[in-house]
């Protein structure tokens, strides 16, 4: 059987020579095998690097970081492996746009351990604003895993947000973010509701416009929302180095579910073959 990690980091010193792997290991759930395998990838590195290893684990949910950081008893209590775990009680909530912008990668973590708390959507809002200063196709990667560990009610409020923030006018996310979320809604303000909606009447908005945005997440809406899942969806295997066969492809280009393909879009986070992210 071949074990494989999420992803293994090197660290080296000014003159190059290799002194710490890092085994990185994605965690969203308690999983009692990993405290079986995480041992065989820490070893299986050191014996391939020949140098100090560890394992870090990122877990988002504070329940699973409590029980991943739990030390590994190899036997006899003569050996152990203490994995090393980054999760919502080391990770600070950054809730300001300009400290976001100087630790963007930093700001991501902070929105996926913390934007479904309390102060989630300021730590979100400050996260999605930093993305702003990345590349189109990193800032859609790094939004793809914040939306993706939202919880329904955090999802809500953030395109009630980006609503908010297109109805005033005021373009504070960067592009993609304002297409991708509810790409619809967004799509039937633009087109029937400009005159009451600039002015900020959001309570009037609920009351007398949903008939009009309904209207607009019609078949060429729909059609547009599909596009970018497929292309978000695709760009993240591409990342991976996932290469899909033809059938996997068309299955991909001819899916006209959404929630079928916000589901492969979640498997695709730590994926190795399509065979995972299809499921």
């Amino acid at each position: 059987m071949e074990f494989r990690a999420d992803l293994v980091l090197e660290l080296r010193d000014a003159s190059g020579a290799l002194v710490l792997a890092i085994v990185i290991e994605v965690q969203r759930d308690v999983d009692p095998d990993k405290k079986f395998s995480w041992p065989t990838y820490v070893t299986g590195v050191r014996a391939k690097k020949r140098c100090g290893t560890v394992i870090l684990v990122i877990a988002p949910d504070a329940g699973v970081a409590a029980w991943a950081a739990q030390n590994i008893d190899l036997g006899l209590g003569l050996g152990n492996v203490a994995p090393l775990v980054l999760g919502p009680a080391v990770v600070p909530e950054i809730t300001d746009p300009a400290d976001a912008e100087k630790e963007t990668e930093l700001a991501v973590l902070s929105a996926v351990a913390h934007g479904n708390g309390p102060n989630g959507l300021p730590v979100v809002q400050a996260a999605l604003v930093a993305l702003g200063r990345l590349d189109q196709e990193h800032a859609m990667v790094y939004f793809q895993v914040i939306w993706s560990g939202l919880r329904e009610p955090m999802r809500r409020a953030l395109e009630a947000l980006v609503m908010e923030r297109q109805i005033e006018g005021e373009a504070t996310f960067p592009p993609f973010v304002q297409r991708l979320i509810d790409r619809g809604k967004l799509d039937g303000i633009r087109e029937g509701k400009l005159a009451g909606m600039r002015e900020g009447k959001l309570a009037g908005m609920r009351e007398g416009k949903l008939a009009g945005i309904r209207e607009g997440k019609l078949a060429g809406m729909r059609d547009g929302e599909l596009k970018g899942k497929r292309d978000t969806l695709l760009r993240l295997l591409a990342r991976a180095g996932i290469v899909l066969t033809e059938d996997e492809s068309a299955r991909i280009q001819t899916c006209a579910d959404i929630a079928t393909l916000d589901r492969w879009i979640d498997n695709a986070l730590g994926a190795k073959a399509a065979t995972e992210v299809l499921s």
